[in-house]
């Protein structure tokens, strides 16, 4: 079987598998599980854990209910080093990480592999780190589950929406969209333009994200659309940048937690 090996172990989180375990745990446990219903679908930050992990925390820890329940989780991040038009997909039946192995939700693949703005390619998957760091929450929050991993490039939100719409599946399925928000501005602009992101993610307007406001604008914008057509609810769990975790003020990226119902 054709594997995915993690690029960014050791770096992004910890190589290690027992204190990439304890940090996640720690991370979820840490939060707060305040929802009364079923996410259907997160979106949480990508980060270096330092960074952004207390965040993601958050997003996570909304499962502890329904672990049992999800055993596909449909995974949309933007692409940071492969520029392309449309949406990849790999050809790995495994993505590993130290915890383990997750498979490929080759069935959920094989819905999508005919629209038009997917297709297979693999080299953008080989040193990104926007679905990698997802993998471990998921598995100390889920268990057992399939993943159907997607990169998404240059592409009309209303293509990243029909793809969420054919995968889009009952309670067995989690859409999660990684994305962290503002890049490199000061604490205090930073904050002002992540609740302006916060705002139009709350109030399911796409329209209202530019490209400074999130580095995972599309895929985010797509899932809004798909929102809008099911009538999911979004709360926001957490808001809060690299500032107020391990970083300094004088420029910072920010990370925002969001449950979809």
């Amino acid at each position: 079987m054709k594997i995915q090996e993690p690029a960014v172990a050791g770096h992004f989180y910890p190589a290690d598998p027992d204190t990439l375990r304890r940090d996640v745990q720690q991370f979820i446990s840490a939060a707060d599980s305040d929802l009364t219903y079923h996410p259907k679908a997160l979106i949480a930050p990508h980060a270096g854990y330092i960074y952004s992990g207390p965040t993601a925390g958050v997003a996570y820890a909304q499962l502890a209910s329904v672990a049992r329940e999800i055993t596909r989780v449909v995974l949309l991040a933007p692409s940071h080093r492969v520029g392309f038009q449309g949406m990849a997909y790999s050809s790995a039946e495994l993505f590993r990480t130290p915890l383990g192995d997750v498979e490929v939700d080759l069935e959920g693949l094989t819905q999508i592999q005919d629209m038009p703005q997917v297709h297979q390619l693999d080299r953008a998957f080989t040193h990104e780190h926007s679905l990698e760091v997802h993998l471990p929450f998921l598995q100390e929050a889920l268990g057992l589950f399939k993943i159907v991993p997607l990169l998404v490039g240059d592409v009309d939100p209303v293509a990243v929406a029909a793809v969420l719409e054919q995968v889009w599946g009952g309670t067995e399925t989690l859409i999660v969209v990684s994305s962290d928000l503002s890049h490199y501005l000061d604490y205090e602009t930073a904050k002002a333009m992540d609740a302006e992101t916060s705002t139009a993610i709350e109030t399911l307007k796409p329209e209202n994200l530019s490209f400074n406001h999130a580095c995972g604008r599309t895929p985010v914008s797509g899932l809004l659309l798909a929102a809008q057509r099911n009538n999911l609810h979004v709360t926001t769990l957490d808001l809060r940048n690299s500032g107020d975790t391990a970083g300094p003020r004088d420029q910072v990226v920010g990370y925002g937690a969001y449950a979809f119902s």
